[in-house]
């Protein structure tokens, strides 16, 4: 397999899943321009071999296509899958040791390897300048890197087998960082570097961090992935390359030799500065907060050398066949962190960790003739208190009974639930509570709430597939839509404050209860635009789910507490855009038309279709 990112580009360009673009491009917002045209598009990867004001190539978009990325791991991905299998379920390979036999010599051939060759020489001493400085989006604080992997060690326990490699935004320009002496590594909650700079901290000594950039395609994906405890990353990316991962030391910092780039520098205790605005996988800006600040020590580049990149912003993006990977690698995870979870989806158009769908058991009390949820709710808290899943806002769970279920199909899905729902018993919030860093739905930084629908049983309703005539022409909550079976759209006024929408909404609930019941339509969303909400079941899951925070935003007809238990006939959410939130992602017009110029007949990109 690949033993340099290099090589990879290689095999893809023979391949025909890769274009050089032979032009100049500027790293200021062209670069991402480009990308996400090409992405959008389905388009092969991209080589920049003449990036304005840096001497190295850069490439994207390898992974913009789930079919390119099985392809990148075609040669190691069965033998990578038996593995994770086996590390998730130990009982298979004591059961089948000839046959799983296999899995624990893949892993014990890809144990990292320390050499005596080192990337960090003086010859490829380089500085942060040096680099291609691309920015995404017009309001961005500065350049970062894109797809990092970000290497910390325990400091009670040093050496790499107890080490952490993670993808976290690197800002590399702009704000107040001294350019090429300071730079920002922007790290989210439940993150294993987090616990190693508390350790550090706790000595009083600074984190030593090395940031590696490229190298074969699967270190940056062993740097995304969700291990079980004791699995190494490290071990992963050799796993996947297919080659041992290669290290030495330099100054006291771990050399990735087979990077492409290598930033080495400390991290002291109580050292921030602030970092951002960024946009960001939620379709937004990640806006400007302190985070800790790296004192560069050395940066490294390999002869010819290739910065790998891509662009975030609102789903799909090329993170999106990450996930997509992650998933067919670990999906049975669940199963064996959780038992009675059968599937939890991450809903990507909703950004990933705002809403999660999942199918659990109900196995408590099979003999009851009243079909509800019980085991689902016991499931629901674990889920909710387990790694990256206990940064979600909403979670809708169910259970089979009778007919399988796809949290894929997230329509079919969605309706399952909303048929059975009880409104005034399977509501479930949880209040002053962690959400994702990159969410301002909330309260503040990491700060919001979470519910929980939890649904099982008969059906209750049968969902309307047409505006009931209860919704049109509630004065001041017009251009009702239809979203989906038993889901509306309503326009509403734009939103100033809380205090503002309370009154409102309690005049829209009014209005409602006085026109009479409609069981048939279980949720109400509030937009700015109920048109473009309802447009796509995208926008509905994206708009929706990013915009509101479930304690502040959902109200209810005929709502009321029950021995502090919140009921209604109706949910309505509020997701109209609040003042305290971060901007949408939008692209600079002007950019846009400057890059037509590659997609033109003769210029590199101009031979690609539906461009």
């Amino acid at each position: 397999m690949y033993r340099s990112l290099e090589e990879c580009l290689g095999d893809l360009e023979r391949h025909g899943h890769l274009v050089r673009v032979r032009e100049e491009v500027d790293p200021y917002l062209e670069m991402a321009a480009i990308h996400r045209r090409v992405y959008d598009a389905g388009g092969p990867a991209l080589l920049f071999e003449n990036v304005k004001g840096s001497k190295f190539r850069a490439a994207s978009n390898l992974f913009g296509t789930i079919d390119r990325s099985r392809f990148i791991f075609r040669s190691t991905w069965e033998a990578v899958q038996k593995v994770m299998t086996v590390r998730n379920d130990p009982m298979k390979a004591l059961k089948s040791p000839l046959q799983n036999m296999g899995a624990g010599l893949t892993a014990w051939k890809a144990l990292p390897q320390q050499t005596q060759s080192n990337l960090a020489t003086p010859a490829n001493e380089v500085r942060i300048s040096d680099l291609p400085l691309i920015q995404s989006w017009p309001m961005d604080g500065g350049a970062f890197v894109t797809l990092p992997q970000v290497y910390s060690e325990d400091p009670d326990k040093p050496g790499i087998m107890s080490s952490n490699l993670g993808m976290y935004r690197v800002q590399l320009s702009g704000n107040d960082y001294e350019l090429n002496k300071e730079i920002g590594v922007h790290y989210q909650i439940h993150r294993g570097i987090g616990i190693h700079q508390t350790k550090a901290n706790k000595r009083g000594v600074p984190l030593k961090v090395s940031c590696f950039v490229g190298g074969p395609p699967a270190h940056s994906l062993a740097a995304v992935m969700p291990l079980p405890e004791g699995l190494s990353e490290m071990t992963v990316a050799g796993m996947l390359a297919g080659n041992r991962f290669r290290y030495s030391y330099s100054d006291g910092f771990c050399i990735s030799n087979d990077a492409d780039f290598v930033i080495t520098g400390e991290i002291y205790p109580g050292e921030t500065k602030p970092e951002g605005p960024f946009g960001d996988h939620l379709g937004y800006y990640s806006l400007t907060h302190p985070f800790p600040v790296m004192r560069v020590n050395k940066v490294y580049a390999k002869p010819g050398a290739i910065w790998p990149f891509t662009i975030v912003g609102r789903p799909p993006q090329e993170d999106t066949s990450f996930g997509q990977l992650i998933h067919e690698l670990t999906g049975d995870a669940i199963r064996q962190d959780i038992p009675g979870v059968q599937e939890v989806h991450a809903v990507d158009a909703a950004g990933v960790h705002p809403l999660l769908f999942a199918v659990g058991s109900e196995r408590y009390t099979p003999y009851s003739a009243e079909k509800r949820p019980a085991e689902l709710l016991t499931l629901a808290n674990r889920i909710l208190g387990t790694g990256q899943l206990s940064l979600a806002k909403y979670l809708f769970i169910t259970a089979e009974d009778g007919q399988p279920l796809d949290t894929h199909r997230e329509e079919e899905f969605l309706s399952y639930i909303l048929e059975r729902i009880d409104l005034r018993r399977d509501i479930h919030f949880q209040t002053n509570t962690t959400i994702d860093t990159l969410d301002y739905s909330g309260t503040g930084l990491n700060s919001g709430s979470k519910v929980v629908f939890a649904a099982y049983g008969d059906k209750l309703r049968e969902l309307c597939r047409e505006v009931p005539a209860e919704l049109q022409g509630l004065r001041g909550f017009e251009g009702a839509k239809l979203v989906l079976p038993g889901v509306v759209a309503l326009k509403g006024p734009a939103f100033t404050s809380y205090d503002e929408a309370q009154r409102e909404i309690a005049d829209l609930c009014a209005a409602i209860r006085d026109r009479g019941s409609i069981s048939s339509c279980p949720m109400i969303v509030i937009a700015d635009n109920s048109e473009f909400l309802s447009a796509t079941l995208a926008n509905f899951l994206w708009v929706t789910f990013t915009r509101s925070n479930p304690s502040h935003d959902i109200y209810g007809v005929n709502s009321a507490y029950e021995f502090k238990h919140w009921a209604c006939d109706n949910v309505i959410i509020d997701a109209r855009a609040k003042p305290h939130q971060a901007p949408p992602l939008v692209a600079d017009p002007a950019i846009e038309r400057q890059v037509d110029r590659l997609f033109v007949q003769g210029a590199s990109l101009g031979g690609l279709k539906n461009l």
